[in-house]
């Protein structure tokens, strides 16, 4: 950012032309829409690949036959078994989901239930009426209905798509990298453009229906809008954590019974966890990462929206200027599509060496463009200046900022994003020396092991840290929390890329189990393994993306919920001692967090081992191959325990921010928000890069793609039956409590802010607590 103050004072004056109204009307909805018909072009390329076996799927470019009729029988054999282990992984996958979303809606029920009470029992302030509070009550729910609804269909539709897609890219591996590469990206990329599309789309329907009932009563509509963000956050909570367990229980009990004590390989057919292994790819990493990023996005656009309302773009309700985020959302999608065709069509990943440089390319590719797309957003959406509200709440005394500000804020966020993105996969891909570092630990046994991983997760902590800060830094100085919300947003904008290149790992980890358990060959798998390899790098990256975005959005609705609890700056500083307490609790609520998700892992995984072993001493003939597991009884162990265990830490992040609140007031929950986002950060970090770490360096030694990895044994040996339990230890961290945690700390902020008025409403914000023992 090195362009002279000048040269913008002069594109100030050039540019100093808003859009009309009419036209943003028209980009955010476009958008949208033009985002859902890319998907569905996607998905018509991923549907005609058919998993019907015959001619079809056997000619090669040519149009020749290259297998003789006995192979062809085999081969449609082949497909038809990968055909029928996709039914049983989507079987398993709609059950579990079907009972998740059960317990979701009565949640949704009693939840809006609470909005309604709490902020329609508010005593009325000057200038309101009971009628106001009302109505108050009324759109923060539906708007939470809402949100938590797009949240639900987010998740559901990339289960879907990813369970539709596993065999397809099963199939494709037969004829090269390319093909299959192609069908995992693309299939990624569905989820991608649908959940960017469709939340875009509803957030802007839910602002315009209820503009007609607030009129020009921006600031009270962008607070009812906050309902949808919490929607969506709340929903992610119990995906994450519902779907983390599921999948960890599967995965631990497959890999411990099947790999170290019976010594075969993993997704053996043989092993009776494997499908429930397979379908917890799909719930866990695809439907909860769908719903928690979806959440990040409501939440980021959400706290942008109440900061814009109070300043003098909602006192001169200048439309373009407040809708500004939902353009740069808008923009992202526009330039996402771009980006994604580069590796679709122009220059897909042809051989394994190109699998990580094709996906780091979409990154790399999609912040470039975004940049100078930004600045034209903020140029032409806002005016030249704009003054943002001071300490007291009004803007007579404001921080005055300029349009091409709030570039550089979009722009900070955008660029941070890469970095953590880039640094995630340094740490986290054994394409480099840090994870090379903990494949080599292995030599000596699975304690080095651990040892070197948790030391690579707690080192890769910095950067994302200076990244973080230096945005909120820049951030906060251009343009106070309305600066550190663009930053979040600037992280996200590029949402739709960052989706499908996430996506593709799940997708490919269930393409390479259904290659083993069909059948097809070690030069499958090998390929399958490789686009799995890289996939675990991208979830890395997904997760670091999720972590820095979330840290920014909490700042933000930390920020609107300090505006709205009426809470200066003398009384929110960490030498009052309410706020000193809060932050000690705060700090501590992350690691009581992530010791009842990981503590709900060893429980149901312990069930799964028992199974497992139960079933392999039982069932004559199982080890030989002749005799089939009981795959259901597994899904039913994994589907009965993340239902149960998931409510314990739902409801401990859930309750906290309103029992704090209500009995010892608006201060102390200040202090609690900011020390669970202080702590988490930092633990969701090191958690999601030790896993992914761990998860990688199995695989090296598996692969044995170079000299120093075939050193270390193979398959089989003592090295790798090390790097296994590392692994092991890692799935809970990396897929369960590390990426919860950056919900937690979205998610109390966001129900703090919508619930700020009940809790000033408790004893003027002092706590019914402190009122009872006179203490206020």
């Amino acid at each position: 950012f090195s362009v002279s103050r000048k040269y913008y004072r002069d594109i100030d004056k050039a540019t100093n032309m808003p859009v009309p109204d009419a036209v943003v009307s028209v980009i955010i909805p476009g958008s949208a829409v033009v985002a859902i018909l890319f998907a569905i072009v996607l998905w018509k390329r991923v549907a005609s690949i058919q998993l019907t076996g015959g001619q079809a799927v056997l000619r090669s470019q040519n149009g020749r036959e290259y297998l003789l009729e006995e192979d062809q029988r085999g081969e449609e054999e082949v497909v038809a078994r990968a055909a029928d282990i996709q039914a049983s992984i989507q079987e398993g996958a709609n059950a579990f989901l079907a009972a998740e979303y059960y317990y979701m809606g009565i949640f949704m029920v009693l939840m809006s239930i609470a909005i309604f009470s709490l902020l329609s029992s508010i005593t009325p302030e000057e200038g309101r009426t009971r009628q106001d509070e009302i109505r108050q009550g009324i759109f923060s729910t539906v708007a939470f209905v809402t949100g938590a609804i797009t949240s639900i269909l987010s998740g559901y539709l990339g289960m879907k798509i990813a369970t539709y897609a596993n065999a397809r890219t099963a199939v494709e591996a037969r004829k090269g990298i390319a093909p299959a590469f192609m069908c995992a990206f693309r299939s990624g990329a569905v989820m991608g453009f649908l959940l960017a599309g469709f939340g875009l789309l509803n957030l802007y329907i839910v602002i315009t229906v209820f503009q007609k009932f607030y009129g020009d009563d921006w600031k009270g509509l962008f607070e009812s809008i906050t309902g949808y963000g919490l929607g969506g956050s709340s929903i992610a909570l119990f995906g994450r954590v519902g779907g983390g367990i599921y999948t960890k229980a599967a995965d631990v009990g497959a890999d411990l019974v099947g790999k170290v004590e019976q010594n075969i390989p993993e997704d053996d057919p043989r092993n009776p966890a494997v499908i429930a292994d397979n379908v917890g790819d799909n719930v866990g990493d695809i439907a909860g990462m769908g719903a928690d990023l979806f959440g990040s996005f409501a939440e980021s656009t959400c706290a942008a929206l109440v900061v814009a309302a109070i300043s003098t773009l909602g006192q001169t309700h200048d439309y373009s200027g407040m809708l500004f985020p939902l353009v740069v959302s808008a923009a992202g999608i526009i330039v996402c599509l771009f980006t994604t065709l580069v590796a679709t069509d122009l220059k897909p990943a042809k051989v394994i060496a190109e699998i990580e440089y094709t996906l780091k390319l979409q990154m790399i590719i999609s912040t470039i463009l975004m940049t100078p797309v930004a600045l034209a957003v903020a140029l032409f959406t806002l005016p030249e200046t704009f003054t943002l509200p001071g300490t007291d709440g009004l803007t007579s005394d404001g921080k005055t900022v300029k349009n091409w500000y709030m570039f550089v804020c979009i722009s900070i966020g955008l660029w941070s994003g890469l970095l953590i993105g880039l640094q995630t996969e340094y740490f986290t891909s054994n394409r480099y020396q840090p994870v090379q570092d903990v494949a080599d630990a292995c030599r000596t046994g699975p304690a080095t092991d651990i040892i070197f991983g948790l030391a690579l997760g707690y080192k890769s902590c910095i950067i994302p840290t200076i990244a973080i800060a230096i945005s909120i830094y820049v951030g906060s100085s251009l343009a106070g929390m309305f600066g550190i919300a663009c930053a979040a947003l600037g992280m996200l904008s590029t949402l739709a890329t960052g989706l499908a290149i996430d996506a593709y790992g799940p997708i490919s980890d269930n393409a390479g189990g259904i290659a083993e358990m069909a059948g097809m060959g070690e030069d499958i798998r090998e390929r399958t393994d490789a686009l799995d390899a890289a996939g675990n790098t991208t979830a890395a990256i997904g997760k670091g993306f999720a972590i820095g975005s979330a840290a920014l959005v909490s700042l933000a609705l930390f920020g609107a919920y300090i505006t709205r609890a009426k809470i200066d700056l003398v009384h929110s500083s960490i030498l009052d001692p309410r706020v000193f307490a809060g932050l000690l609790f705060g700090a501590m609520l992350p690691y009581w967090f992530s010791a009842m998700t990981m503590k709900s892992v060893g429980k149901a995984a312990l069930a799964m081992v028992e199974e497992v072993r139960r079933q392999f001493q039982t069932i004559a003939g199982l080890m030989e191959g002749t005799a089939r597991p009981d795959y259901k009884r597994c899904v039913a162990i994994s589907t009965q325990a993340a239902i149960s265990e998931m409510i314990a830490p739902g409801a401990l992040v859930m309750l906290t921010p309103i029992i704090v609140g209500a009995l010892f007031g608006t201060q102390c929950l200040a202090g609690v928000l900011a020390g669970s986002l202080v702590s988490g950060v930092q633990l969701a970090v090191s958690m999601s890069n030790t896993g992914g770490a761990w998860d990688n360096a199995k695989k090296y030694v598996e692969a044995g793609a170079s000299e120093h990895a075939r050193s270390l044994g193979g398959k089989g040996s003592d090295c790798h039956k090390a790097a296994v339990i590392g692994d092991t230890v890692g799935d809970p961290l990396k897929d369960t409590s590390g990426p919860s945690l950056n919900i937690l700390i979205k998610l109390m902020a966001v129900e703090s802010l919508v619930f700020a008025p009940f809790f000033y409403s408790c004893a003027g914000g002092n706590g019914l607590f402190f009122q009872y023992f006179n203490l206020a």
